[in-house]
């Protein structure tokens, strides 16, 4: 290697490398088979049970579905970040809008949607039920199409549960109490009282049905599908991946089951909204996830334990249904006070969740102090700068010394001319004498690479960047900047091409020229290569890179941008500081030109 940039290119090339057999050497642990077995009384009436349940949902038709459901009764959900509405058909929860988050900027924007009923596109709802067992039938249990009754209360509010029943007529009185608080927790408790002359036997479920796989976003460094936890480890699956799965609960229906022994849950996650079924602390469950394709229905169960419920007695089971936004906060807050097992897990921190957690818990408190998300990422910036700075002090003290070998090293090539071999061994001893290590520069960019793809996961995970605004034209940080060159920013009256279109590639934004010039200065600080070919790539890299990274996040760019800035201002003072004085502001022009050919 004859000069510290061609150290940089072979750095930057190893260390993608470095990632990626990392990646392959050390793979997420295989999730061991499914059990097969459980109690088989249990098993094969609760699969049967929530099998027809989803088949007698999917299957109505959904024109009359609607009709259906506008006739039928139901009880208002209405916290400070829900509202929304409980069918008495079934007693599912299907009806569900995020209050405080509209789905787009512009005024008037209507909030998003989390839960649908059937009979609208893409149905999504959660339901519960009772299997049953021994000599009980399935119509002596509450199913999916089950007209309960409202026992109490007629809005459901934080501190204002309210309550359901549905009597079967022949001695076994189900009751449903459903509260929740004033985020996105649900807490259902089911109870049946058995006033027969025998004892029953049945057990409770809960189920997550999807109708139809949703839109997602289809970026590869995000997951939307189930999430699922159990007994301290954590599984996600895509859905194209549910209908392969071997465990057959019902001929036709692939599924998936999983005996949690304490701890755990189950359930969908979108990038920024989830829904998951909860069990109790402690409580043992079969979590379930399935694949109905006669009806294309995608499924999340949990199925409790069968309970014997002796003459004049009763049974009670309990359970959470989260239904909600991914906010950090929130989500740690059930973790910890409603001991959800490692439910801050939900939120996808990928494999460098080490970094990324850390990450995203920096610019969360730095957000909660600046009060302006664009800002706390430049703080963020700064604080990483200073932490790697002990690094890049080596580094910026070996470019300035590489800067002043770049008159001998000019002579050394007038010398050996085209014999490389010489030159490369002229190159080593003059670094020898001066004691110039050209590999020193390398350092910082090292831990930059997981750092900016950990902070490029932050960005596109959490919904607090989302709709989160900086100043001015930039109203989203987790979207690129919009103003586009191609309209002179807004000045005159053309729309910005359309995402993914061929004008896109050209139609620069603010952001990303600023990402170009800061990539320019910084560079001007390096060491020239002597190489005609490296020193033409090196001129075009800042002006090649302004184009990749243009559509990326604008909070992202802005990361780069202030990397770029602080980066350029300290190895400018440190080059100083050791004498040497950086024509920075030169013409750019002959950086593009290249070199005369040296006489032979």
């Amino acid at each position: 290697m004859d000069d510290q940039n061609k150290n940089l290119i072979l750095a930057t090339g190893l260390s993608f490398m470095v990632i990626l057999m990392w990646f392959l050497l050390f793979p997420p642990a295989d999730v061991p088979p499914p059990a097969t077995a459980t109690l088989a009384e249990q098993a094969a009436a609760t699969a049967e049970q929530a099998a027809a349940a989803a088949d007698a949902i999917a299957g109505t038709d959904t024109a009359a579905a609607a009709e259906v459901a506008a006739e039928i009764p139901r009880i208002r959900i209405d916290t400070p970040d829900l509202s929304g509405s409980i069918s008495m058909a079934g007693g599912r929860i299907d009806e569900l809008a995020l209050k405080r988050y509209p789905q787009t900027l512009e005024p008037g924007s209507p909030t998003v949607n989390l839960l649908t009923p059937v009979g609208t596109e893409h149905a999504y709802y959660a339901l519960y039920g009772w299997t049953p067992a021994g000599d009980l039938s399935f119509d002596a249990v509450p199913g999916p199409n089950t007209q309960w009754s409202v026992a109490s209360g007629d809005t459901l509010a934080p501190g204002k549960p309210v309550g359901l029943t549905w009597d079967n007529g022949a001695g076994l009185v189900f009751s449903r109490q459903v509260a929740v608080d004033e985020h996105y927790l649900f807490t259902v408790t089911d109870s049946v009282q058995n006033n027969t002359a025998a004892e029953v036997r049945l057990a409770p479920y809960g189920l997550i049905a999807r109708h139809g796989q949703p839109k997602t976003q289809k970026i590869w460094v995000l997951h939307e599908g189930i999430v699922q936890m159990s007994d301290g480890e954590l599984k996600e699956t895509d859905y194209p991946d549910m209908p392969d799965f071997e465990v057959v609960a019902r001929e036709g229906t692939p599924a998936e089951v999983v005996e949690v022994a304490k701890d755990g849950w189950i359930g969908f996650t979108d990038a920024y909204w989830m829904t998951v079924l909860a069990p109790m602390p402690g409580q043992a469950f079969t979590a379930v996830t399935k694949y109905v394709p006669a009806s294309d229905v995608y499924q999340t169960e949990i199925r409790m334990p069968t309970m014997a419920v002796a003459p004049g007695g009763k049974a009670e089971m309990q359970s959470r249904l989260f239904a909600g936004a991914k906010e950090w906060e929130a989500i740690r807050a059930y973790q910890d006070n409603q001991k959800i097992d490692r439910f801050i897990d939900s939120i996808d921190w990928g494999w460098f969740f080490f970094l990324t957690k850390p990450i995203f818990w920096l610019l969360h408190m730095l957000h909660g102090l600046i009060g302006n998300m664009g800002l706390a990422i430049i703080g963020l910036t700064l604080f990483l700068k200073a932490l790697l700075f002990p690094l890049a002090y080596k580094s910026y003290i070996s470019m300035a010394r590489m800067k002043e070998l770049q008159p001998e090293m000019e002579a050394l090539k007038e010398k050996c001319g085209d014999d490389r071999a010489k030159l490369q061994q002229e190159t080593m001893k003059l670094y020898k004498d001066k004691k110039v290590n050209p590999a020193a520069g390398c350092l910082p960019i090292l831990p930059q690479i997981p750092i900016f793809f950990s902070l490029y996961k932050v960005i596109f995970v959490t919904i607090e960047l989302r709709q989160a605004p900086f100043f001015g034209w930039i109203r989203d940080l987790s979207v690129p900047d919009p103003s586009s060159i191609l309209n002179l920013f807004g000045l005159l009256p053309y729309a910005t091409p359309e995402a993914g279109s061929l004008f896109a590639i050209v139609s620069l934004g603010v952001l990303p020229i600023l990402l170009g010039i800061s990539m320019w200065l910084q560079m001007r600080l390096n060491p020239a290569p002597t190489d005609p070919t490296q020193a033409a790539i090196f001129a075009w890299m800042p002006w090649i890179f302004m184009f990749m990274l243009g559509s990326f996040a604008s909070g992202l760019v802005i990361y780069w941008i202030g990397n770029n800035t602080i980066t350029f201002i300290q190895q400018y003072i440190i080059m100083r500081s050791h004498g040497h004085h950086p024509k920075v502001f030169g013409t750019i022009l002959p950086g593009f030109r290249r070199k005369k050919p040296l006489p032979k």
